[in-house]
């Protein structure tokens, strides 16, 4: 299909959906403060409306929109606990919540209070609208509500940002301070004062500016911990210092429960702020005390393993607690195996991934929370086989966003959404759109919409690439040519070997979606290419530009494996380099061990896996990952120590050790090829969306059990992992007579079977 004529049904697609919500037919309004008071940054503001209700609706199902954050109350209850998503799914527009209210509802006077945040700046993972707004829109069978002038609003003046240095640029949160002199904290309730309001101010109705249209919530509401109590053994207090120890890294807010007199100051940090803070301002909280006993929580997350409540020293302490919230999924997937490194390996890097997800992927929890989408085509893949399938909205909410920023010339930036940063990284665009990115999502969800929607935009961007007259593609600008962290990158080279890849996903979704024309086209331009790379590049010892001069690039070698690009017959060479050449980052290291499995050297891979690694699994202090090989200085980009690139290990373990990867979309098809390597046991469980698969493996001199189940619906294929063997005994039977009598079947003469849904046990004899 020609890309004018998919663009065309792009665009009547796109027609059809803002017609569908203008269907919708919203009738609350845009409202907020008086105009003067919105154009400043961290304002917070209180709405509330009173109403009655004669008949009680079975469902309420309340549509809520605001730049930037709520809570939301009804009759007394905390029913939203920080709603709201940043913005937005575009440059132009804005996300809105569902939320069914019905079960806090009842007959006569009822108070909805929403707490508004407006964060007021841009950011790396946030576009400002420029205005404070809140629009509710609640239609029922038995009763109406939505926004207009008859609710009142007040600015929560207690609410002000902290003295001192403000969060770095990246940011779009301010630091909170919070007067309790000034709160007044009944004022949700129905019982409180209605003191300081006035009516809100109406700013246009759906589809107004600047938050123009609405797109609903493509991810759940958050998972709400709940408040929880330090325990007194993890709590130290040193003159004005109270230290507290978390359970582990998390995304929490802070809670105490003090004795204070009025005016004394508490300051609000965490480890992360204090000592691993990636070289950069982070985010911090204040509190000013009125006389007395006082509850607060500071409701502007933050992250660390140490919660840090600096206090006048005759400040009461009465209780310090934490309230963790975080994306709401589960860690159903598993990895354990002999070696206690890789058991630790994981269980740091599911911890790290986890605290990289909330409104978007993140790089980092603490200087960033930007969403590098080259970050996320490593973190999308590890939440596939580490978290329920609840996480893949995330990373279909990501590919969305990545063509949804794209700009009118067809360039791909990150990180999105963004109001202060539009720089194109080609690497890491080029991943995104192709066999890593959004491809290897589609093999585990099954979700071909996306490849309908998102493939023009993507052959669009692959146009841009300029090329040689052999088909190689020149050295891309773009607006950061970055590569890796770490020196000796042989950047035309990786470049070139990412364009592949880019084009390696477009022939198989052209082929997946039946564009035989685009797939014919592709396919002929990757044939040459691969004959044109080789004569170029390879100088009989390994993939070099020939103007290149620093070290031989390890990350290239990794690439040209795993794009098929080095046949068989270069692979001892390729070892040779990967035994002397160590310069990728963890980013990249994450591609280099999955293409020593490719090349069937897993005991090479574990040993490369335990000595980068080493000094990051091993330190007993952390128990998430970093961004480099060291903390701080000894790190790359600040040394963060929570950055999910880092977990490329919760895939290697599953997919690589344990042999799990779809072979068709939404595992209709999956391997079962175990490489343990110097393992002598191994175990995972991968939640796919046909249901649990679960495999374990044990080998010892003479023998090797594999046993795994086959999911309802699906099939698998076990690839024999030794070549030399006595027996082999599948459920008890030998596999000739189990071929025979049709159990399973043979895939091809390379020791592949296929293997029917059921639970399996393979004996080797060796």
């Amino acid at each position: 299909m020609k890309t004018s004529r998919m663009w065309l049904l792009a665009f009547f697609s796109i027609v059809l959906f803002s017609n569908q919500i203008a269907a919708q037919q919203w009738k609350g309004k845009w409202i907020g403060l008086a105009s003067q008071d919105t154009n400043l940054t961290n304002i917070w503001a209180g709405f509330r409306k009173d109403f009655n209700i004669d008949r009680l609706p079975k469902q309420a199902i309340a549509k809520i929109a605001v730049d930037s954050k709520y809570w939301l109350y009804v009759n007394d209850k905390l029913v939203v606990f920080e709603g709201g998503l940043k913005r937005g799914p575009n440059p132009s527009d804005t996300y809105y919540d569902e939320v069914d209210i019905s079960k806090h509802l009842k007959k006569g006077s009822n108070t909805i209070a929403i707490k508004v945040w407006y964060f007021g700046k841009h950011g790396f993972s946030h576009h400002s609208s420029g205005k404070l707004g809140l629009l509710f829109d609640l239609q029922s069978e038995k009763f109406e509500l939505y926004s207009d002038n008859s609710w009142l609003v007040k600015r929560l003046v207690e609410y002000q940002s902290a003295p001192g240095k403000e969060p770095n640029f990246r940011l779009p949160e301010s630091n909170i301070l919070y007067d309790a002199r000034l709160g007044n904290q009944g004022w949700y309730s129905s019982e409180g004062k209605l003191t300081s309001f006035e009516p809100a101010i109406e700013h246009g109705a759906f589809g107004s500016a600047p938050w123009n249209k609405l797109v609903k919530r493509p991810i759940p509401l958050w998972k709400d911990f709940g408040l929880k109590a330090f325990r007194s053994q993890d709590i130290v207090r040193k003159g004005d210092t109270i230290i507290c120890k978390l359970p582990y890294n998390m995304q929490f807010t802070p809670y105490f429960d003090i004795e204070a007199n009025a005016g004394d100051s508490i300051h609000i940090v965490t480890d992360n702020y204090l000592y691993y803070n990636g070289s950069a301002e982070n985010l911090r909280a204040a509190y000013i005390a009125k006389n007395g006993r006082q509850q607060y929580e500071s409701l502007g997350w933050i992250n660390g393993h140490m919660l840090y409540v600096i206090v006048p020293e005759h400040v009461k302490i009465n209780q310090l607690m934490f309230r963790e919230t975080g994306y709401d999924t589960e860690f159903t997937g598993f990895f354990e195996c002999s070696d206690p490194f890789f058991n630790t390996l994981w269980q740091k890097a599911a911890r790290t991934l986890y605290i990289t997800m909330r409104d978007t992927y993140m790089d980092c929890p603490d200087r960033e929370r930007a969403q590098w989408t080259g970050d996320v085509v490593l973190e999308a893949q590890e939440a596939f086989y580490t978290l329920d399938p609840s996480s893949h909205a995330l990373a279909r909410k990501w590919l969305y966003e990545l063509i949804g920023w794209q700009k009118a010339d067809g360039v791909l930036f990150s990180p999105v959404p963004a109001g202060n940063w539009d720089k194109e990284l080609p690497d890491q665009a080029l991943a995104s759109i192709g066999y890593y990115g959004i491809w290897m999502y589609y093999m585990h969800t099954g979700d071909k919409q996306v490849l309908q929607d998102l493939y023009p935009a993507i052959q669009k961007y692959i146009s841009l690439w300029e090329k040689d007259k052999e088909g190689l593609v020149l050295l891309r600008e773009g607006g950061w040519q970055w590569g890796d962290w770490g020196e000796h990158k042989d950047m035309l080279l990786l470049y070139n070997l990412w364009y592949y890849l880019a084009l390696k996903g477009s022939y198989l979704m052209a082929d997946e979606m039946g564009y035989k024309e685009d797939m014919h086209r592709i396919g002929a331009e990757m044939k040459q290419f691969k004959q044109t790379f080789n004569q170029r590049f390879w100088n009989g010892t390994a993939y070099r530009n020939p103007s290149y001069s620093g070290k031989t690039d390890d990350r290239v070698h990794a690439l040209a494996v795993l794009a098929d690009i080095a046949d068989k017959n270069k692979y001892d060479l390729i070892l040779d380099v990967f035994s002397k050449q160590e310069h990728a980052s963890p980013y990249m290291e994450k591609y280099v061990f999955e293409a020593m499995y490719k090349m069937r050297q897993p005991g090479l891979a574990n040993a490369r896996h335990k000595k980068r690694f080493a000094e990051m699994v091993n330190n007993p202090n952390f128990t998430t990952l970093f961004e480099g090989w060291g903390i701080g200085k000894d790190g790359y980009g600040g040394g963060t120590i929570n950055h999910a690139w880092s977990g490329g290990g919760l895939t290697i373990m599953s997919s690589e050790v344990c042999g799990i990867k779809p072979l068709e979309p939404g595992y209709k098809t999956f391997s079962v090829t175990p490489q343990l390597g110097d393992l002598s046991f191994a175990k995972a469980k991968v939640s796919s969306i046909k249901g649990e698969i679960e495999s374990a493996i044990t080998q010892s001199a003479n023998q090797m059990t594999v046993t795994f189940n086959v999911p309802k619906g699906t099939t698998a294929v076990f690839e024999l992992p030794l070549k030399e063997y006595t027996s082999i005994l599948i459920n008890g039977v030998p596999v000739d007579d189990a071929i025979q009598k049709g159990k399973i079947a043979v895939r091809n003469s390379d020791g592949q079977w296929i293997l029917p849904e059921g639970k399996w046990e393979i004996k080797i004899s060796i």
